[in-house]
């Protein structure tokens, strides 16, 4: 079994990530990992934050409600590129795993604009999941045109 010490789940507060946030919990409790929450905020062009802004994404990140059974996560906020962030900070509090929601992107968006999880898989020096919104969580019409769309 590969050793699981530290899970490192960062977000966007968007439902992927809320997704991918359930699942470390689980995997962290499974493994009785400490888990980091990291946010990255991406400052405006040529400025730093706002003090108003950043406690106000703080209190995003300290509102994510953890499992009681679990070790109390640590939770940081870091302001950057989001991709080199989250791949930094694997490496400062040494993740075994980074758990990650995955917007869904076309070839061509992918290409154009890059994905933070597409180059934090690709260079993160441990194992990293991906996760999107589950099949199952759709509402019963959008399972319906889901279900068209894959027997299109």
């Amino acid at each position: 079994m590969l050793p699981i010490q530290t899970i490192l789940h960062p977000t966007d507060f968007s439902h992927r990530s809320d997704s991918a946030f359930r699942l470390a919990c689980a995997l962290a409790s499974d493994y009785h990992a400490q888990l980091v929450l990291l946010h990255v905020a991406q400052p405006p062009t040529f400025t730093q934050l706002s003090d108003e802004h950043q406690q106000e994404l703080l209190a995003k990140l300290w509102s994510l409600s953890v499992p009681g059974h679990l070790t109390p996560p640590s939770r940081r906020l870091e302001e950057g590129n989001p991709a080199d962030e989250v791949l930094r900070v694997a490496q400062i509090v040494h993740a075994d795993l980074i758990i990650m929601g995955a917007h869904e992107r076309h070839n061509l968006g992918l290409i154009l604009h890059g994905s933070v999880a597409e180059k934090v898989t690709r260079l993160a020096d441990c194992p990293v999941m991906t996760v999107t919104i589950p099949y199952f969580s759709l509402a019963p019409e959008e399972l319906a045109t889901a279900g068209e769309a894959v027997h299109s």
